[in-house]
């Protein structure tokens, strides 16, 4: 199930029957919501200048067990029940690639193999016989990640995404709309175009307008390897489809007892299960991270940008699945019906289950209907 700690602040959204978007925290296991108490959006609750401090001690509605809302949150719904939400609302939803070295590679392999994972394993042995573990340790924009570039532009093997993994600016992109997102217990989507792909189990922060990191969560930047392989100008393709990102299942606070350097040493683990028996293990590691995140955060926010709303924002993976499936030399890729399940003991469990974009539920509920709901119930 969700798998939360028994300690620190969580606060999250759900959908009440008859009633529409609420926000909530945890208490004993139940579900308190707190949206007349705290603030008509977590946007707002995020602005908060001490959130944790705040929904510490805030009165709130009990709705229900966590247990018994969860078993409601999970695709198909039947009729209109109180579900899980993703925890974010108005933020942007931003990400970053690149930022492991292990996950480096495999995308130059991408690049090279056009989309076709036929050819990624001869790639990938050529790849490593050149690069080995060299890129394991270089600081992204310093002297020494210049002299690799260069002699690695004599082997004629750089690369677009050695340069954001290596070089002084991170890739930082666009992983879909506000209000976009999906929670625990749904569908994630993938564009029906896609035969090569996996999930990215990734630390997501989220971040004020202000640019200050007060809370966290897990997510799948849901990633289809070989439409992004034909051109990184199809990332836009590749990302950014109907239920292709997850949040959830809540947003861990920053506190005394969570704090940036807690971020920092987090361990994610992931398991996918099909319904053809395959097990996929996989994990990522913060401290593995090429990039701090404070300053990725920095590269996605500042004077050449603002988020007047805050942005949540996908740290990247290390985990790149190379593991065959179907066939010798093929690789990992999804199966309609695989559940994934993305786990860290200080933030809980993930879990969605895979569909085409074409067949999970289409986004109708955006920040229009959001406004109108809200008002609509004296909230704005």
């Amino acid at each position: 199930m969700i798998d939360l700690p028994q300690s620190g602040l969580f606060v999250g959204r759900v959908w009440r029957a008859g009633i529409g978007p609420a926000l909530v925290t945890l208490r004993d296991k139940h579900v308190f919501d707190i949206t007349t108490r705290a603030a008509p959006t977590m946007r707002d609750l995020l602005e908060h200048p001490d959130p944790a401090g705040f929904v510490a001690d805030l009165p709130g509605e009990d709705i229900g067990g966590l247990e018994e809302i969860a078993r409601a949150s999970v695709e198909p719904w039947e009729g209109e029940a109180t579900r899980l939400l993703s925890p974010s609302d108005l933020q942007a939803l931003k990400a970053c690639g690149v930022t492991f070295a292990r996950s480096m590679v495999e995308r130059v392999i991408e690049e090279r193999a056009a989309g076709d994972p036929a050819k990624a394993e001869e790639i990938r042995a050529r790849v490593a016989r050149a690069i080995g573990d060299s890129l394991r340790d270089l600081v992204p924009g310093s002297s020494e990640a210049a002299e690799v570039k260069r002699l690695l532009q004599a082997e004629g093997l750089w690369s677009q995404y050695l340069e954001v993994g290596i070089g002084p600016d991170a890739e930082v992109f666009t992983k879909s709309q506000p209000m976009s997102a999906v929670g625990w217990g749904a569908s994630v989507g993938l564009h029906p175009i896609s035969h090569w792909n996996n999930p990215e189990p990734e630390l997501v922060l989220a971040v004020s307008s202000t640019g200050r990191i007060v809370g966290a969560t897990l997510g799948n930047d849901v990633n289809l390897r070989d439409v992004e392989g034909r051109s990184a100008l199809l990332l836009g393709k590749a990302k950014d489809n109907n239920a292709s990102a997850a949040l959830g299942p809540f947003i861990r606070l920053l506190d005394r007892d969570f704090t940036l350097d807690h971020l920092r040493r987090l361990e994610l683990t992931m398991v996918v299960e099909g319904e053809d028996g395959f097990r996929l293990d996989g994990r990522s590691s913060v401290a593995e991270m090429s990039r701090d995140p404070i300053d990725l955060v920095r590269q996605t926010r500042g004077r050449h940008h603002q988020y007047p709303d805050g942005f949540m924002l996908y740290l990247g993976t290390m985990f790149a699945p190379i593991q065959d499936r179907d066939a010798p030399g093929q690789g990992f890729t999804h199966h309609a019906g695989d559940l994934v399940s993305i786990s860290c003991s200080e933030l809980g469990t993930l879990t969605n289950r895979v569909r085409l974009s074409t067949e999970a539920p289409e986004w109708t509920f955006g920040t229009a209907a959001l406004m109108r709901n809200l008002a609509g119930r004296g909230l704005l």
